[in-house]
């Protein structure tokens, strides 16, 4: 923690910077981010977990209390309107002191409907950020999550201070330790939902506390590329497993994912080749150049996978300009990575948010901005045998440029996606996932 507690100073600091400068550029005296509250399930008097607000979370690593703010101007010391009642049906979080707390004035709110006393009382001057709109509305906000506001802030969240990047650190470490576990269940016979239940023991995570649901999936349910069914019985043979999992560490996600197979084959002689893949796209993150550009040399590599392995009857450039290579890999490169598992800022060019559009060919991209030092990205090719898109591909114009006795070996072992964390310097790549030893 004495780590965290040195960088957390000038974490502060940026943020505060940054709000500055928002508010003299949209004439705003502060800002009013609120955490968030519960949301009841429809006809019911249970609530849906609750997750905090990322604009929140980015100040200070809250991330269970909701009905509680902060007032934020750039300047002052900001201040906290932490939600501490008196309940005997839930358990309380009692605010404690720790690293951060003495960066901030704090107020303790009782009755959360009393929270109009400890806010700025003409609102005029301030802005709301938040999900609850109607919350905002009846305190008196008429600035309400306004469009150049949040695209400032978002602009700038692509850019991780020294603590963001230590608590991805962290995250990635409890990750790395629940794929450690899931590995080991799998080449132990288990279920997709044994493995899942060794991966939550092993990052001490519930399913509600993982920052996405976790994708845990054996033999040709790996082809789904959201799977998240979690079969009870293991299957009859274990081919293979794809495990995208991730790990919350203070708010900040990581996003990992490995494949295996359960013997020495060709699918996993694939997944060898798959992973020196990853790792040349990995080496080609460098500040100045397009993550689209970077896409889309990957996309081109993987082309030329399919060939190596004669899944297509053509050149690898034939296959790149007939677009048969989206049969196979139907997804993005990677993505931005922090307080959010596809976190914001991905299609901005500058602090006005003016979009940067993906080619039409690749526009399942989830981002198309410039790389700089100070980013985080997931990077995530893959290389798949899902059904509906090979059908397609199968009645096309194109079917006799896939050899098809050889993609159809491989049904039966899904697809493969292999997925790490990278923080861009400006001299080097720092690959948080493969310094922690996974493989």
């Amino acid at each position: 923690m004495n780590k965290l507690a040195s960088l957390y100073p000038a974490h502060i600091a940026e943020l505060q910077v940054r709000v500055k400068n928002v508010l003299a550029r949209e004439n705003l005296q502060g800002l009013v981010i609120h955490s968030g509250q519960e949301m009841k399930i429809f006809l019911d008097d249970m609530g849906y977990p609750f997750k905090v607000n990322p604009h929140f979370k980015h100040w200070l690593p809250l991330v269970d209390v909701p009905n509680s703010w902060l007032i934020v101007n750039g300047e002052d010391k900001p201040t906290l309107v932490y939600y501490q009642p008196v309940d005997f049906w839930h358990k309380v979080i009692q605010l404690t002191d720790s690293y951060w707390t003495e960066f901030f004035d704090i107020k303790l709110l009782a009755k959360a409907s009393d929270v109009d006393q400890l806010l700025p009382y003409d609102k005029k001057g301030y802005a709301y950020i938040g999900a609850h709109v109607e919350v905002a509305q009846a305190l008196g906000f008429a600035n309400i999550n306004s469009e150049p506001l949040l695209n400032y802030l978002h602009f700038h969240r692509a850019y991780k201070t020294e603590y963001e990047q230590e608590c991805l650190r962290r995250s990635n470490a409890s990750a790395v330790a629940g794929h450690q576990a899931a590995k080991q269940a799998f080449f132990d016979g288990a279920s997709e939902y044994d493995i899942q239940q060794a991966y939550l023991k092993a990052t001490q995570h519930t399913e509600s506390e993982t920052p996405y649901g976790n994708i845990v999936a054996l033999n040709k349910n790996t082809s789904i590329l959201h799977y998240t069914a979690l079969d009870r019985e293991a299957p009859e043979v274990h081919r293979s497993f794809l495990i995208d999992a991730g790990a919350n560490y203070h708010g900040y996600a990581s996003d990992i994912t490995r494949t295996y197979a359960f013997k020495r084959d060709k699918f996993a002689e694939l997944i060898a080749r798959m992973d020196k893949l990853m790792l040349q796209a990995v080496d080609g993150l460098k500040p100045g150049k397009s993550y689209v550009d970077l896409h889309i040399e990957t996309y081109s590599e993987i082309a030329k996978v399919l060939s190596e392995f004669q899944f297509i009857n053509v050149s690898p450039a034939d296959a790149v300009e007939a677009g048969i290579v989206s049969t196979f890999f139907p997804h993005g490169l990677g993505h931005h990575l922090g307080l959010q598992t596809h976190d914001v800022g991905g299609f901005m060019a500058d602090e006005r948010g003016t979009h940067v559009e993906t080619p039409k060919e690749h526009c399942f991209l989830r981002t198309s901005r410039v790389i700089e030092s100070n980013q985080v990205f997931t990077v995530e090719p893959g290389l798949y045998f899902i059904d509906s898109l090979l059908a397609e591909l199968k009645q096309s114009s194109h079917s006799s440029m896939v050899n098809w006795a050889n993609v159809d070996e491989m049904r039966p072992f899904g697809g493969i996606r292999i997925e790490d964390n990278i923080i861009v310097h400006q001299s080097h790549n720092e690959n948080m996932t493969r310094d922690l030893a996974l493989t």
